[in-house]
């Protein structure tokens, strides 16, 4: 069999059976390319939402694509020897590190060879269960993977929690050689302050101050054709804003995820916007809710295009 014929198959077996038939139609990983020219081109087929089915979903992507400095317990179904921490970014964008003392550590964002992040973070988990303390895994290779994705090793109704840090000073567990504190003062200085957004009702909502412009980004869980359909119902009838003091900034696709974007009020505290969020995860809760019942009319139609055209998709 050739190479683009098992691609092809490969890509209906992966459910992408339109891409598979026709090379020549827009590649599902949405980046606006032909098939042929993109993911048609390698030995992958990317697995656009490989976090589905998780609770955790929402802040997997969000510690993936702009949590900067943030770490959480990884929720597994059997612990086995002890927990193991999940972290945006280590050490070297490592994908995977033991330290001295046995702690087992897994990075988000990393360099990557599959089209399955699931099964990447998986096969980086099977490694440090095994690794001798003090080593570390650049890149999650062929050698590493394994039938098993993540969604086979946690379990699927826990959120994660998430902390976030101020710096990357959690990276070092004793006194830094000097090699290891120039690393950790390079880093540092390219963190944008980040915050939670907690209220009822929001969850995977994340203030950031880019110093020019703060935002709040809010990675939501619904497919994205129901939840642009509600936004544009919000749109329409003037609610789409968090409140006078910020203003709908666009959407970008992650891994299969809409995460609709404001600008804020920088001189407003992050703390300020929990109210406000919570308000409109309620109307939004309800919009959604309308939808069963009530179809989009022509106006929120014309809104949905609109709020279409501030789409972007991450890769």
């Amino acid at each position: 069999m050739g190479k683009k014929t098992r691609n092809r198959a490969a890509a209906v077996a992966a459910g992408n059976e339109a891409a598979g038939d026709n090379p020549r139609r827009p590649c599902p990983c949405g980046s606006g390319k032909r098939y042929k020219s993109c993911h048609g081109a390698g030995d992958d087929v990317i697995v656009i939402r490989p976090f589905e089915g998780l609770a955790a979903e929402p802040d997997l992507i969000a510690m993936r694509e702009f949590l900067p400095s943030a770490t959480a317990e990884l929720p597994l179904r059997s612990p086995g020897e002890g927990p193991v921490t999940l972290a945006s970014v280590l050490p070297g964008a490592s994908a995977a590190l033991v330290r001295d003392g046995g702690e087992q550590l897994l990075g988000m964002q990393t360099q990557t060879r599959s089209g399955d992040l699931s099964a990447d973070l998986a096969g980086a988990l099977s490694w440090a269960r095994s690794a001798d303390p003090g080593s570390s895994l650049p890149v999650v290779g062929p050698s590493q993977r394994s039938s098993e994705r993540l969604q086979d090793v946690l379990d699927p109704d826990a959120p994660l929690d998430v902390t976030l840090h101020p710096d990357f000073s959690w990276w070092l567990a004793g006194e830094p050689d000097p090699e290891e504190a120039a690393a950790l003062e390079r880093a540092n200085t390219v963190i944008l302050p980040t915050e939670r957004v907690d209220a009822p009702g929001v969850r995977a909502a994340y203030w950031v101050d880019t110093s020019t412009k703060a935002h709040l980004r809010w990675v939501r869980p619904e497919p994205e054709d129901r939840l642009m359909a509600a936004l544009a119902r919000l749109s329409e009838c003037g609610d789409l804003e968090l409140s006078e003091d910020s203003r709908y900034a666009g959407s970008f696709r992650a891994h299969g995820l809409l995460v609709p974007v404001w600008d804020l009020d920088r001189e407003m505290h992050p703390s300020e916007w929990s109210e406000p969020a919570a308000a409109f995860a309620a109307r939004l809760d309800t919009a959604l809710a309308e939808l069963d019942d009530e179809p989009l009319s022509v106006a929120e139609h014309r809104a949905r295009d609109v709020l279409a055209g501030k789409q972007v998709t991450l890769r």
